[in-house]
């Protein structure tokens, strides 16, 4: 943005002293902290969540799930699935099935928690070390009690 300011500035034929470019670089930056994109992480560890995903054919899935600090339990397709939960910073855990019925499922799963609003987080995911096939998400918060039954 400053060199944007500069080019600009040079284009106008504004000639500025160093310590008025300084200044405006001071000004500038303290404008773009003052944005900090929200991230309320700990609200999100625990609780149960919806997440909605569309498939190949245009097809909208609900998938329902609870956690603990410990325990993730997936409510999908009237199958039950649950993880191990290993928060490993505030706002990235790794998810392992605790009883896998594959290979695939064997490997465990890095989520970070990318943004949150008030109900909802948006996440990043993907296996353990595959940086190459990261996937987003978007999960809402809709309730902070472990619910066991959805409708």
């Amino acid at each position: 943005c400053f060199f944007i300011m500069i080019i600009l500035l040079k284009y106008l034929k504004i000639e500025l002293s160093l310590i008025m470019k300084i200044n405006y670089l001071i000004i500038l930056i303290l404008f773009l902290s003052c944005y900090n994109q929200e991230r309320n992480c700990k609200d999100f560890q625990t609780g149960t969540f919806e997440f909605e995903s569309i498939s190949s054919s245009g097809e909208s899935l609900k998938t329902y799930f609870t956690r603990t600090k410990e325990i993730e339990v997936d409510y999908f397709n009237n199958k039950i699935d649950s993880s191990n939960v290993n928060w490993v910073s505030d706002c990235e855990c790794l998810l392992k099935k605790i009883n896998p019925k594959n290979l695939s499922e064997e490997k465990s799963i890095q989520m970070k928690i990318l943004s949150t609003s008030e109900d909802q987080y948006i996440f990043e995911y993907s296996f353990v070390g595959d940086v190459e096939n990261r996937n987003r998400g978007q999960a809402k918060k809709i309730s902070d009690q472990i619910l066991i039954k959805f409708d």
